[in-house]
């Protein structure tokens, strides 16, 4: 076991990758949908939306379990229990011929992927705090918006030289660098006199603090409208230009270049966080993404849009959801965990379950409502930024 701490800049990376991980799971499947809902649902593709939205409900339910347990055994066991079972969910992916089936294992996929989804936010507690951690996060996630760019081409190459049961051992693969890495390089984090015992009395106590901090239980609240708008627009991006724009095929390049661009959202939000602070950003990007949602879905509804102006306009709007993600998720996570370093894996795991089921609540619906138009998830967007802004308003200006 290593025992030298990682440089910054090496430490960023592997936090970068270990988040990808999830990533990976949920953009390189975009490609593959179209064959999946020809093969295992013909009857409704729309249902075929279920295999995103089925492992984000697994991994919002894991968070909830991964951060106590990383309290009581360490960081890194932690994450190696999650990638194993994260292992075992894409193995049963692969081999399965129903639609039901593949829907469990990537809810048990889901659950695996909570362990470096949820531990690695405790781990840079572990070490860094306030807007310093929301920097550190910021680069990471600027890093690992890198992954969603390039994950839809690199599904399309395999499926077309595997088909789409290929993108599992993908992941696996995947899985299996990252948790090398970690194995060779990075140090334990929490220390033995640190840890708490995994006993009903103490995890019910931290579960209190953390309910019951108004800072928190407002961060909490916002990251689930946030991460509500961004799933859904994740669920429908590739009917959308499929159905609507009839662009199946050139969507791997054009989601990668969202992805780009939205990631400079990282890098302007590492930037400005040290000077503005995390309030000022999120609100700003809240406001702002109400009004360009709002514009959106009143021109197309009134079809103002001219036939040239309509789909790069729909680029520049998917490209501003992605944009305010990137500069407000990091910030509310940061914001749920400074006041609660103590308890930094429960923080992280009740912060992490209730946002995430949450917003798969929200997003299946907004999802499925899909009718071959970006007008549901436009105005759904445009309602949630608003109500998350109106949340963000009562938040201390100190923050």
């Amino acid at each position: 076991m290593p025992t030298k701490p990682m440089p910054q800049k090496e430490f960023i990376a592997l936090l970068a990758m270990l988040f990808a991980i999830v990533s990976f799971s949920i953009d390189g499947m975009l490609p593959a949908l179209p064959q999946i809902a020809r093969e295992l649902t013909p009857d409704d593709v729309n249902r075929a939306q279920l295999i995103i939205t089925s492992f984000v409900l697994g991994m919002g339910i894991g968070t909830l379990f991964a951060g106590p347990i990383s309290d009581t055994i360490g960081r890194r066991p932690a994450i190696f229990g999650g990638v194993a079972i994260y292992i075992l969910g894409s193995i049963l992916a692969s081999l399965t011929h129903s639609l039901d089936l593949l829907l469990a294992a990537r809810l048990l996929q889901g659950l695996g992927a909570a362990g470096p989804r949820i531990v690695t936010l405790a781990m840079v507690r572990d070490l860094y705090s306030g807007r310093n951690m929301a920097r550190i996060v910021s680069f990471a996630m600027m890093i690992f918006t890198l992954v969603p760019a390039i994950a839809p081409s690199i599904g399309a190459l395999i499926i077309a030289g595997f088909g789409w049961r290929g993108i599992f051992g993908a992941v696996i693969v995947f899985a299996l660098i990252a948790s090398g890495w970690l194995t060779l390089r990075q140090p334990e984090t929490l220390l033995p006199e640190k840890r708490r015992p995994l006993q009903f009395s103490p995890l019910l106590a931290a579960f209190r603090e953390v309910m019951t901090h108004r800072l928190v239980v407002t961060s909490i609240a916002v990251q689930t409208l946030v991460y509500g708008a961004l799933f859904g627009t994740l669920s429908s991006t590739q009917q959308i230009f499929d159905i609507t724009f009839h662009r199946a095929e050139s969507f791997p390049i054009w989601f990668a270049a969202i992805a780009l661009m939205a990631g400079c959202a990282n890098l302007l939000n590492a930037s400005l966080v040290m000077r503005l602070g995390m309030r000022v950003l999120i609100t700003a990007a809240l406001a702002m993404q109400v009004v360009i949602s709002g514009v959106m879905a009143v021109m197309t509804v009134a079809g103002l849009w001219p036939d040239w102006l309509y789909f790069p306009a729909y680029i520049f709007w998917t490209t501003s959801v992605f944009f305010t993600a990137g500069l407000t998720l990091g910030n509310l996570n940061a914001l749920a965990l400074e006041p609660l370093g103590h308890i930094a894996g429960m923080a992280a795991s009740v912060n992490g379950c209730i946002a995430t089921v949450l917003a798969v609540a929200i997003a299946a619906p907004i999802g499925l409502a899909f009718n071959g138009t970006p007008v549901p998830i436009m105005g759904s967007i445009a309602t949630l930024c608003l109500a998350g802004w109106v949340l963000m308003r009562s938040i201390p200006r100190q923050t």
